[in-house]
């Protein structure tokens, strides 16, 4: 078990091997950043199930090493978050701090997970009806260079779908699990326009 100082934000979720920018501006979680760089340079990010102070938390989240550090005049901080690992949390601690601490079993997600090839065509097929239909540019030939588990990944963490979406994608069970979910909703989206979530990084 591993004790974790924890960031609860909706809507932003981190994975293994990817980065994530956050912009802390809030007193309690300026303090948290200031307490990760002197110790170990990690916290966990987890969604909150309601976007409310002290709300429930949900069970899976990343942790994440504090990486490239900004630190403004004014107490602000521009960090860049690197994921490491999966955990799920047993249970909230009973802290001083003015953040939130828990007990979490660190998760081991496999990191040679592939896609059958009618998956990533299939995936790569729909991407492309999604991007066109929201209007994103997207560098296809880039993309074509990302092994499976980066493409799949990478697009669960940015793409613009509601908390529970994002959730449920990072909970899957598999690396095609994921990417059949990916699938249905970019298809579900697709159809009935865009989520209200903006995917914000802002705290």
């Amino acid at each position: 078990m591993a004790r974790i100082t924890i960031f609860p934000l909706s809507g932003a979720v981190l994975y293994p091997n990817l980065q994530l920018p956050l912009h802390i501006f809030e007193p309690r979680y300026r303090a948290m950043i200031s307490d990760a760089l002197a110790r170990d340079r990690l916290i966990g990010m987890i969604q909150p199930k309601k976007p409310t102070e002290g709300a429930p938390l949900y069970t899976v989240g990343c942790l994440g090493r504090i990486g490239e550090v900004e630190a403004l005049q004014d107490g602000r901080f521009n960090i860049i978050l690197e994921g490491q690992q999966l955990f799920r949390i047993t249970r909230e601690l009973d802290v001083s701090t003015p953040f939130r601490q828990v007990e979490a079993e660190l998760l081991a997600e496999p990191q040679d997970e592939v896609l059958a090839p009618v998956e990533r065509a299939s995936f790569e097929r729909e991407a492309r009806r999604f991007a066109e239909r929201q209007g994103y540019a997207v560098d296809w030939e880039q993309v074509s260079r990302l092994d499976d588990l980066a493409l799949i990944n990478g697009v669960s963490q940015i793409a613009p779908f509601d908390p529970a979406s994002k959730q449920g994608l990072l909970e899957s069970a598999s690396l095609a699990e994921r990417c059949e979910m990916l699938v249905q909703l970019m298809q579900f989206y697709g159809k009935h326009g865009e989520s209200d979530e903006d995917g914000a990084t802002l705290q």
